[in-house]
């Protein structure tokens, strides 16, 4: 079973398991089951009776969700994780996989975040109700596997991006946000382009297909209470990253940095030696290949729904 199985990452996980044979994979939607509620947790463990659950439902987005609604994000997350974990342990579930974030780690964490760091600080300002949040889960699992032999593992992918991601500028993270704004800007014929903070934050990114064969990868080969960072282990600044999606989307105006607005985390970039060596798993798709790979997505789903709106309005 895959919690958040309609979402960005979790459909690509679905697909992935369906191609390494996984017979039957539930991926039950928040209209069937509110995640939130213990008697539809429960219900949704009886109905569905899984074996392995992987645990992606979450509540996210871009810097600005994360800062207009930190209550929500710290009080969603943990209860729906917090609550399916339990739930799946007292079922006797063989095996739990919890999927975080690497906003849980320290604001000021060594270049690269290793794991062992992961406690070392407080998280950074914007996204720190999020990501203790996400962390608390992984107290859990250590908790429930060392007083209950609960197979629970706790997987920590870096920024993701790529075909399906969320498009809306209001909830939205870097990479989508940016390539609708070049998009737009292009279309609309505009001179410049502004992009929040200075341009001189740090981002490691991780294609999604790569991220779904990461976690299932962990899935079937990785059973140890250590988090594991999912990455490729190289980084690349705000600055260069709007160069590039600039190019690639054929904007050609200016751009404008709003140093009013927040930078967040100064740098990210993974150690990402662990998942390499526990279960294999090393990235495969350069960063500028999955960008050309999500323009396309993104042009192509806008131009299906034009055309959509136009049959719409004819009928």
């Amino acid at each position: 079973m895959v919690t958040g199985g309609h979402g960005f990452l979790g459909s690509h996980v679905v697909r992935s398991l369906r191609a390494h044979g996984y017979g039957q994979v539930f991926a039950p939607g928040s209209h069937e089951y509110d995640l939130r509620e213990q008697r539809q947790v429960r219900q949704l463990l009886s109905d569905l009776k899984p074996q392995l659950i992987i645990h992606l439902a979450a509540v996210v987005g871009g810097i600005a969700a994360n800062r207009d609604n930190p209550g929500r994000f710290f009080y969603e997350n943990l209860i729906m994780g917090a609550m399916l974990m339990e739930e799946s342990r007292s079922r006797a579930a063989e095996k739990f996989v919890t999927v975080g974030t690497i906003c849980s780690y320290p604001k000021l964490a060594p270049i690269p975040f290793r794991e062992d760091d992961l406690w070392n600080g407080y998280p950074e300002e914007t996204n720190a109700a999020y990501g203790i949040a996400k962390k608390a889960l992984l107290v859990q699992s250590q908790s429930y596997r060392q007083q209950y032999g609960f197979r629970a593992i706790y997987l920590m992918p870096v920024n993701l991006y790529g075909p399906d991601d969320n498009f809306d500028l209001d909830r939205s993270h870097v990479i989508p946000a940016l390539i609708r704004k070049c998009v737009e800007a292009r279309e609309s014929g505009a001179s410049e382009l502004i992009v929040w903070g200075d341009g001189s934050p740090t981002r490691e990114f991780l294609f999604v297909d790569d991220a779904a064969r990461g976690i299932v990868l962990a899935a079937r080969h990785y059973d140890a209470p250590d988090p594991v960072n999912l990455g490729c282990g190289h980084e690349i600044s705000i600055k260069e990253l709007v160069t590039m999606i600039a190019r690639l989307t054929g904007f050609a105006g200016k751009i404008v940095w709003d140093t009013a607005m927040p930078n967040g985390q100064p740098r990210r970039r993974l150690d990402v030696g662990r998942a390499r060596a526990a279960f294999g798993f090393e990235a495969q798709v350069p960063l500028e290949d999955g960008l050309k790979q999500t323009v396309e997505w993104f042009l192509a789903q806008r131009q299906k729904l034009v055309r959509k709106c136009a049959k719409t309005e004819q009928a």
